[in-house]
């Protein structure tokens, strides 16, 4: 019966965030260049996208072109320009987050890029993403004082694996990633490895030797994330309970806590010898947002900005104005709103119920009294000391929900790349 339960409530929580981010995301287009309306006295949280790979991978989903060094370099010009225009505008940035792609494709333009932005803002902490590919520390050095955090896509450790999601001839074998990563150790300030759990064809035991190697490695940071899928799209309530029926998250879910339990919970999948608020998910403690370069989205005044995905677009569009945006959503509902930031602060930890209200200006327990009520009803959530709390339950649902999340941010993505002019 608890499983019963369990299976019903993550099917009900999955269809709640597909409906909400379908009706959420009304994507509207725009011919004439508008400028983002700021708070001048707040310092925002910043996201910097390198659309470039060398090799693409067959599960990844993000806004990337295949690499030509000549694109590449021009783009780096437009996104410094870009920069520019932000100061211009009375941005001020705390922290940057680079993201794509992949940044460190030509190291010579990133060095100058995260120079530049740290030059023109007020930026303490620099996070970057990786393929395995471009981590030589030798390289790697070359950083120092410029990325405090190196977030590496690892995906997995296990050959079979590799080869079947079509990364072992891209990046190596098991023993060539272990030897890499354990090369770059300390080069970084943070070292932060990224897997992948429930694949198709992956087992109790080969997830735990993914952990045991990956605490042998022995970085500052762990994250892990569930596959990111759309099966549930279009799915027939039926079959989406058969899915769940056969699904092992959540006892995968289960294994990778009790693996990681002596590390400390930065969010719901992600783990750090020391807690930290630098880590991938930025958007659980920055409710606002700027994201700069192509492809690059926005979240301030309770909507949602997306810049040019065609690279010639995204030039043209810097040179000429303030900033590359070509699309915006409508002004999110309030309680869809509230809803979604009660996730987030949920999967990072807890929800500070009298700091929650001042900072949306809301009654927590009002306006989500129903949402409040079921959660406490099928043990996913307890309330001590002012702050709601997650039950391992109930970080699991927040995991699933937020898996739900960036898989309709991945739709999203697929709608808007046919924007680029081929």
């Amino acid at each position: 019966m608890k499983k019963i339960v369990e299976m019903m409530t993550v099917f009900s929580s999955v269809k709640i965030m597909q409906k909400s981010m379908t009706s959420s995301l009304d994507i509207t287009y725009i011919n004439e260049p508008i400028k983002y309306k700021f708070d001048k006295s707040k310092s925002y949280f910043l996201y910097m996208h390198i659309p470039f790979c060398d090799e693409f991978c067959t599960f990844c989903t993000f806004h990337k072109f295949k690499y030509k060094q000549s694109t590449c370099k021009e783009y780096f010009k437009a996104l410094r320009l870009e920069l520019l225009k932000a100061k211009e505008e009375g941005f001020n940035f705390h922290t940057l987050y680079i993201g794509g792609g992949t940044p460190l494709i030509d190291e010579v333009e990133l060095i100058k890029t995260i120079e530049l932005a740290k030059k023109l803002f007020d930026i303490k902490k620099v996070s970057c993403e990786s393929t395995p590919s471009h981590i030589d520390p030798k390289v790697l050095k070359n950083f120092d004082g410029l990325i405090d955090r190196l977030s590496i896509g690892v995906q997995t450790f296990d050959d079979k694996t590799l080869k079947e999601i079509s990364r072992y001839d891209k990046y190596g074998s098991s023993q060539v990633l272990q030897e890499r990563i354990s090369n770059i150790i300390g080069v970084v300030p943070v070292i932060s490895l990224d897997l992948i759990f429930n694949f198709s064809t992956q087992s109790s035991q080969m997830l735990k030797k993914d952990l045991e190697i990956v605490k042998k490695l022995n970085p500052e940071q762990i994250t892990t994330y569930p596959l990111m899928s759309s099966r549930f799209v279009n799915c027939s309530t039926l079959d989406h309970l058969k899915i769940l029926k056969n699904s092992n998250e959540f006892h995968f879910y289960n294994i990778i806590r009790e693996e990681l339990k002596d590390y400390s919970l930065n969010n719901a999948w992600s783990f750090s010898k020391d807690k930290t608020n630098l880590c991938d998910e930025y958007t659980v403690n920055n409710s606002e947002y700027i994201g700069l370069g192509s492809g690059a989205f926005s979240h301030i005044n309770n909507q949602l900005f997306i810049n040019a995905y065609d690279l010639t677009q995204h030039a043209n569009l810097i040179s000429e104005n303030s900033n590359a945006i070509i699309a915006v959503s409508a002004e999110f509902e309030f309680k869809k709103h509230i809803q979604y930031q009660f996730l987030l602060h949920l999967f990072g930890g807890s929800v500070h119920i009298e700091r929650f209200n001042e900072l949306f200006s809301v009654s927590l327990q009002r306006i989500l009294k129903v949402e409040l009520f079921m959660l406490k009803i099928l043990n996913a959530i307890y309330v001590k000391d002012g702050k709601i709390y997650p039950t391992r339950f109930g970080e699991f649902l927040t995991v699933v929900m937020m898996r739900e999340f960036y898989s309709g941010m991945d739709n999203l993505r697929a709608m808007l790349r046919k924007s680029i002019v081929e």
